[in-house]
């Protein structure tokens, strides 16, 4: 089903049940509820439902009013997260294709704002909602793989890119050359300001923190993420899988500039071939400049 058809799904109007057992190693329920079912309701026994729960996922559709849909967010997860403080919990932001990228941004931020300063008001500012809209990812917002002598980005992820997000990611470039000219190269002026060490984080004042890593000589990968990423408990296991992660995808353009150089000799070779058959005339070498 294509993103555009779900905005013709029907809502879910009664509890439906999916087993998921692909393997010994995947074997799991979802369960799904429809959204004006009260399961804190006496006849349900919530305590028993969220104990044995290892995810909550909170849907909600970007389409319509959603401030009654935060209200029952607040009441579930606070309640949830008293039986259960160990459960994952994700917000999906659903149909938000019929949305413009200003207002898929927009209706994503608010949402945000709202749901964090309801749990605030509650005493729940370690419990961490992730959400979801499209391909927003949890812990990275944005990235972009940018040229650092342009500040073009040649490549980005599939979500919206607010102009404001790249403007910023601009000059933390900017910032992490600057400061390396200064200190950076050795006494004698020597070096380059950015290299294969070149490596920055930036902590904004707004809960957000942006991460800058070389990936080439030309390249710079530049990511948004969200402050409580590195407030988490285990946050060297996250650096750890961040690094990772950005170790395979800088293999992985390393590994596309060198096809490109090989077949780039490849066909200089073939036209130098081609180039000193055209001198020759039955053996004898043409005047050539």
């Amino acid at each position: 089903m294509s993103p555009n058809e779900t905005l013709f799904l029907e809502s879910t109007n009664k509890i439906y049940k999916d087993d998921i057992s692909n393997s010994s190693f995947v074997n799991f329920q979802i369960w799904d509820f429809p959204g004006q079912m009260d399961f804190f309701d006496p006849t349900f026994d919530y305590e028993m439902i969220f104990r044995g729960t290892g995810a909550l996922i909170y849907v909600i559709d970007a389409q319509d009013d959603y401030m009654e849909a935060l209200t029952r967010l607040h009441i579930t997860v606070s309640k949830a997260y008293k039986v259960n403080p160990d459960m994952n919990f994700e917000v999906f932001i659903h149909k938000v294709d019929g949305l413009s990228d200003d207002h898929k941004i927009e209706t994503q931020r608010d949402i945000h704002q709202r749901a964090n300063d309801d749990l605030a008001d509650a005493g729940l500012e370690k419990l961490h909602l992730s959400k979801e809209m499209d391909s927003y990812k949890p812990g990275i917002e944005k990235a972009f793989l940018f040229d650092v002598v342009s500040k073009i980005y040649i490549a980005t992820d599939s979500s919206p890119v607010d102009m404001q997000s790249y403007e910023l990611c601009c000059d933390m470039i900017d910032v992490v050359i600057d400061v390396s000219c200064i200190y950076g190269l050795k006494e004698d002026g020597s070096g380059s300001a950015y290299d294969k060490e070149s490596m920055a984080i930036i902590k904004l004042n707004n809960t957000t923190v942006l991460y800058l890593k070389e990936v080439t000589k030309f390249l710079a990968l530049v990511c948004i993420l969200r402050e409580e990423s590195f407030e988490r408990k285990d946050i060297h296991k996250f650096l750890g899988l961040i690094d990772y992660n950005f170790h395979c995808f800088r293999k992985a353009i390393h590994e596309v500039f060198e096809v490109g150089v090989t077949s780039h000799r490849s066909c200089g070779h073939q036209t130098s071939a081609s180039s000193l058959k055209a001198l020759t005339h039955n053996g004898t070498p043409r005047n050539a400049i």
